[in-house]
């Protein structure tokens, strides 16, 4: 859907109060703003899913690449790993960004209220108390063909995921460094960004050569959020994150449900 510059601007002054909350949720929680991103673009600023998925990553790039950096001066970044990883999913990536902007709006919105249930869930589940994951202590990874085949599959899964739909995929990223290569919690969260950083930025290019971003709407939002996400990290220093962490996937349950509903309406 292309607008008149006016309405672009417009769009986009209208996009920045939800594009402060988003930022609020993101800096408290710590990730997930893509998931509230996506569907606010669409259904409050009037925004295509593609659109959207564009304008998402790049506030992803930029969020993701702003949080690197304390994880860095604290040593919680494997980076060889993560490069890898991200490296893995770039093939990924690009497929994902090109079939996403040739998928149906509606049926994408509808695949995209599923994905939100899924990180919903993972979530949920990583609010719960986990001493196993907090005390795991890791050592060197052997660069053997199973370690190898595992980065290979879950990097070229995350690269679909983000290319697609337009979202980090933290909430895929930090179980699998943890389930499957043995990363304690905090190196998890701190090597996942590095992930996050490759995969968007590589979907983000595919998409600015298809002139998917609307620069109007795209950077009051994003510069919102990111005030938004300063404030969010000064909450997040004096409230459980836990129960915050619980109070996003019951504003996220809300948004999949109202994107599932409005999606499929328009499918049937």
């Amino acid at each position: 859907m292309q607008c008149r510059p006016d309405q672009v601007d417009i769009r986009g002054i209208l996009a920045s109060p939800l594009g402060l909350l988003i930022g609020v949720s993101l800096g408290a929680v710590g990730g997930g703003g893509s998931m509230l991103a996506i569907p606010t673009l669409v259904y409050a600023a009037g925004q295509t899913p593609s659109h959207a998925s564009a304008t998402s990553l790049l506030l992803v790039a930029i969020t993701a690449s702003v949080g690197l950096v304390p994880h860095l001066r604290a040593g919680h970044v494997r980076l060889g790993v993560g490069l890898g990883f991200g490296l893995a999913g770039i093939g990924g990536a690009i497929v994902g960004a090109s079939a996403g902007t040739r998928v149906d709006p509606d049926v994408l919105m509808l695949a995209f209220s599923g994905v939100m249930v899924a990180a919903g869930v993972v979530m949920w589940m990583r609010s719960r108390p986990c001493p196993d994951c907090e005390a795991r202590v890791t050592g060197t990874l052997h660069a053997d063909i199973r370690t190898v085949s595992k980065v290979l599959v879950a990097g070229t899964v995350v690269g679909l995921m983000t290319g697609f739909f337009g979202v980090g995929g933290g909430f895929v990223i930090v179980p699998m460094l943890v389930l499957a290569l043995g990363f304690s919690m905090p190196d998890a969260a701190g090597t996942s960004l590095v992930v996050i950083v490759v995969n968007s930025v590589v979907s983000l290019m595919s998409r600015l050569q298809a002139g998917a971003i609307e620069w109007g709407v795209t950077v009051p939002f994003v510069v919102a959020s990111l005030i938004g996400v300063a404030i969010g990290g000064r909450v997040s220093g004096r409230s459980d994150p836990r129960r915050l962490q619980r109070m996003f996937v019951g504003l996220l349950a809300v948004s999949a449900a109202f994107t599932a509903t409005k999606s499929a309406l328009a499918v049937w």
